[in-house]
């Protein structure tokens, strides 16, 4: 998943509990950066962006989807 210089963004989401739920938080963060790699894991409620986008922009594509960012 790990380009050399590229963030890996850690984030605990809430809500999310099933394939639907993953592939609408992927997609909104893709939305934000087409290059950014997405890892949802929905039953442990994180989600790993590889992305060149600050924190606070990956969380809120998240939130805007509906699902609650916590930490």
């Amino acid at each position: 998943m790990e380009k050399p210089g590229t963030p890996i963004i850690t984030l605990k989401v809430e809500g999310m509990s099933c394939s639907h739920c993953a592939q609408a938080v992927t997609a909104a963060i893709e939305a934000k950066d087409p290059t950014a790699k997405v890892v949802v894991d929905v039953a442990g409620g994180t989600v790993k962006a590889e992305t060149i986008l600050p924190r606070h922009v990956v969380s809120m594509a998240v939130e805007e989807e509906g699902y609650p960012v916590k930490g």
